[in-house]
């Protein structure tokens, strides 16, 4: 092995990855588009050809590892004398891996937002992210200057790449796939604060692990602000009744604290998923702001319309009046939807169309009168 490795080959081959990184550079401007086509298509072959999906994700985690190994490289190289790959060099490929990962992830992310919720936020970040992975001053100037925000950044690709990956490689669910992704962003993103132990005392270890304690906490409380981006909510419904043969709303009636009590209310949602996913998903209600009840659906993907499921809720209070919210949220408390309206004697504003069963972007209305759909 040591023969093989010599100084001389190792400087000819970095001479050679000097050479195609050159020549790379004035065409690094497909790359990005290049990526978000194939997050496209991922996307849409999730169920139509799930093995090209999967393939296109298996290529992304690919030159993850590569990329993760980097740096395990350039030690070893170090160790026994030999020159390392030169940062721009690895900067460069880090830039080319960042952008893959950013436009390939964000088709799952846009779509599977919640943009009625804080959702929108974590969507911001991605896109703003994407951008800064695209303007190579800046980029450079973040790589050169502040490496624990580089860090950071590097460990979000990194979440983002296991997020969409993971159910549609492994079929994991969203609880597993984000709890998965949760462990191994925090181990990526520690080097970015392994500063704190350049002074081996027990103090700074203390500080180092309680760090790591509070990045576990904060990403866990913060995960109804992640889309579960391997699912998403096709159609919605409100309803008096239902076709359980046809699995659709049926009738039409007013929002009234009289019409709510005698007949009760059915929540009607369409989920999609990658073909072979398992998922338990829950409708929980709220009135005023206060959790009443929760029901558990289980739901298997790979149907294209999205996989039908139903709550129907009898009990309610003895003044119904007020808003209500239903929460349509994943197992591990990720929100795949949101449906709002209002129970009021007032019956005199407009009603939805009939035979109309509400896309998901429009989930988060108000109504006061509701034609469900059929």
């Amino acid at each position: 092995m040591g023969t093989l490795l010599t100084p001389t080959r190792i400087a000819k081959a970095q001479q050679r990855v000097e050479r195609i990184v050159e020549r790379l550079k004035p065409w690094s401007w497909l790359w990005p588009p290049m990526a978000f086509s194939a997050g496209l298509a991922s996307f849409f072959l999730v169920d139509r050809q799930q093995w090209l999906g999967a393939a296109l994700a298996l290529g992304l985690v690919f030159a993850w590892t590569l990329l993760l190994s980097e740096g395990l490289i350039s030690r070893w190289l170090a160790r026994r004398g030999h020159p390392t790959p030169p940062r721009g060099v690895a900067t460069f490929v880090a830039q080319m891996i960042h952008q893959e990962t950013l436009f390939f992830t964000l088709p799952f992310i846009l779509v599977t937002t919640v943009w009625n919720s804080g959702q929108t936020l974590f969507a911001i970040l991605i896109v703003g992210m994407a951008i800064l992975s695209i303007i190579d001053p800046l980029y450079f100037k973040v790589a050169e200057r502040w490496r624990s925000l580089y860090f950071i950044f590097h460990a979000q690709c990194v979440f983002l790449v296991l997020l969409v990956t993971l159910p549609i490689m492994l079929h994991l669910t969203t609880g597993q796939s984000l709890l998965l992704a949760l462990g191994i962003t925090i181990l990526v993103a520690l080097p970015s604060f392994w500063h704190l132990l350049k002074q081996h005392s027990i103090k700074r270890w203390c500080a180092f692990f309680g760090l790591t304690l509070v990045l576990a906490y904060a990403a866990w409380v913060g995960r109804i602000w992640v889309p579960p981006a391997s699912m998403w909510m096709t159609s919605s419904a409100l309803s008096p009744a239902f076709d359980t043969a046809q699995r659709l709303p049926q009738g039409s009636m007013s929002l009234t604290p009289q019409a709510i009590s005698d007949n009760g209310l059915y929540v009607y949602t369409a989920i999609r998923a990658p073909r072979g996913l398992s998922e338990t998903i829950t409708h929980a209600w709220h009135h005023n702001g206060q959790p009443m009840d929760v029901v558990e659906l289980n739901i298997n993907g790979g149907r294209e319309q999205g996989y039908r499921a139903w709550s129907h809720k009898r009990n309610f209070p003895a003044d119904p009046s007020g808003e209500w919210r239903v929460d349509i949220m994943t197992s591990s408390g990720q929100r795949l939807g949101l449906l709002r309206f209002n129970v009021s004697e007032d019956d005199q504003t407009a009603s939805v169309a009939d035979g109309q069963i509400r896309a998901s972007g429009l989930s988060g209305l108000n109504l006061r009168r509701f034609v469900p759909g059929s």
